[in-house]
């Protein structure tokens, strides 16, 4: 007796049916019901969330829609090839991290260059061995979510993360974080690299390796700032490659609450700090926090008590100091 493979469902009931926490989501792209049956009884058992579709649209909206850990995709399939199944995976923001492993029977070295090229991570050969799929699926899933748990790192720490191909400027992908921070200091959304990024980004790029580390590149909203890191080239280095750049956002009362708390200051007198750091004179604080310049200078004084220090060089010394170490991309 077959197995009686699921139909498609609507995508709130795929939210609801679909256990994340406790197993891997399986896509399988086939176009031969028997093919299909195999690997879903062999995923299933195995402890897998097994989708299936039978041809190339149903595949691309399936996984648009469920976001799957992993596909498992038919090369050669009528209509939509496997080939331009994956190119479309992998130009899409949202599902540009999936790994693909294509299940092919054309072992001829242009067939698996070009599965490769389209985006595939790995290949197995037809007739399929159910315990060879599941072999190779398990590195890859390992290598995904090593690579999730990161980025869930970086968000957590307030570094977002996006990554940008140069060739033709795509946003190839985005943390959550880094959604909103490009929403709100650009307005734009995946694909779309904002044009000052991708600017910065080509200028510092060019045919050789980079020796060391770029300038940063900031932009200023209000009393916050976005700054943005080249962190490590990713993939294959044609046409400039993919680029993994890591994002943070710096507000004025972050960095005031860091001096507060590294030297025990009252929240009045990190503010006198932070702006003395600034280059600001006591009028000037004054006028900016609403108090008269002798009020500033009674704060100051009680700085300087905590610091140790006697002038208002050595106190902004220090607190530089204290804020690189835990803001690198402060300025002043």
């Amino acid at each position: 007796m077959k197995t009686k493979l699921p139909s498609a469902l609507p995508q709130p009931v795929l939210d609801r049916t679909l256990d994340r926490a406790n197993s891997d989501v399986v896509l399988i792209v086939d176009d031969v019901p028997d093919n299909l049956a195999m690997l879903h009884d062999a995923l299933d058992e195995s402890g897998y969330t097994v989708l299936v579709a039978t041809h190339g649209a149903a595949a691309l909206q399936r996984a648009a829609q469920v976001l799957p850990d992993i596909v498992l995709l038919d090369a050669m399939m009528p209509g939509m090839d496997g080939f331009e199944v994956a190119r479309q995976l992998k130009a899409m923001p949202q599902t540009a991290h999936i790994p693909i492993v294509f299940m092919t029977g054309l072992l001829d070295t242009e067939y698996l260059v070009a599965a490769l090229e389209a985006g595939g991570v790995d290949y197995v050969t037809k007739p399929i061995k159910p315990k060879e799929v599941l072999a190779r699926m398990a590195v890859h899933l390992q290598g995904a979510r090593e690579k999730r748990q990161a980025r869930s790192a970086l968000d957590a720490f307030g570094y977002a993360s996006i990554t940008v191909r140069v060739s033709d400027g795509r946003l190839m992908w985005q943390t959550p974080l880094a959604r909103t921070l490009l929403q709100r200091y650009y307005g734009t959304d995946a694909p779309t690299t904002p044009i000052p990024v991708l600017a910065w980004l080509r200028r510092h790029v060019g045919s050789q390796a980079l020796m060391s580390e770029p300038p940063r590149l900031s932009i200023e909203q209000a009393s916050n700032r976005l700054t943005f890191r080249l962190h490590q080239q990713i993939g294959d280095s044609e046409g400039g490659g993919d680029w993994l750049i890591i994002m943070q956002e710096v507000s004025d009362e972050s960095v005031i609450e860091v001096m507060a708390l590294s030297f025990k200051l009252t929240p009045r007198e990190a503010e006198v700090l932070y702006w003395v750091v600034k280059g600001k004179i006591n009028r000037d604080i004054g006028d900016i926090l609403g108090s008269s310049p002798m009020t500033v200078k009674k704060h100051l004084e009680r700085v300087f008590a905590k610091l140790g220090v006697e002038t208002r060089t050595a106190a902004a010394a220090m607190a530089m100091s204290r804020i690189r170490q835990l803001h690198p991309q402060f300025e002043q």
